[in-house]
């Protein structure tokens, strides 16, 4: 299908070629689905912003039927409350190791690594983005990430980056000119 609308941001045909074969995006949480700021309180709650142009983005894309998820090093209430708010089913929170758990979950789903995309901004998320079909650094993230990865976000982790990671996406697949022409 060719679409008509046209993405707002650069993206190669070779990004597009990978992404048109993903069927699961995960993504990293502090860094990519926030600006890596953590707020805890003096009762020792934590907070963390979310950007909501990133959240309808993962439930504009999970409608055209790709798959998003989560697996992140830290474990937090908050995330657990957000994720079921965006209808996020595969999540994994206290990786300190994330690999181990990516590859369980690409076996239990039957997926090859290279049906498969992962967001991330620092060090710790290179094993997976190693193996990754797609891999994807935001633009505020570690240098050595950037240089590993397939694209590179436009916009920093937690100011729309997980948007336009859903609408490059969801334009891969041949989904982004009917997704949003429903708002038109």
């Amino acid at each position: 299908m060719t679409e008509i609308i046209p993405l707002p941001f650069a993206v190669s045909d070779e990004v597009l070629e990978r992404a048109s074969k993903v069927r699961l995006v995960l993504f990293d949480v502090d860094g990519v689905m926030t600006d890596s700021s953590l707020f805890i309180g003096d009762d020792g709650q934590e907070y963390k912003a979310f950007n909501s142009k990133d959240g309808h983005g993962i439930k504009m894309m999970q409608r055209t039927g790709i798959d998003a998820g989560i697996i992140t090093g830290r474990t937090s209430e908050v995330v657990r409350h957000r994720v079921r708010d965006l209808g996020i089913k595969h999540v994994f929170q206290g990786c300190a190791d994330k690999l181990p758990v990516y590859e369980q979950l690409i076996k239990d789903l039957g997926i090859s690594a290279d049906q498969t995309a992962f967001v991330g901004d620092d060090v710790v998320d290179l094993p997976i983005m190693l193996r990754a079909g797609l891999a994807i650094c935001v633009a505020d993230g570690h240098a050595l990430v950037k240089q590993h990865s397939h694209w590179v976000t436009p916009t920093n982790g937690g100011r729309g980056a997980v948007r336009e990671v859903t609408e490059m996406m969801m334009f891969a697949h041949g989904k982004y000119s009917s997704t949003m022409e429903q708002y038109l």
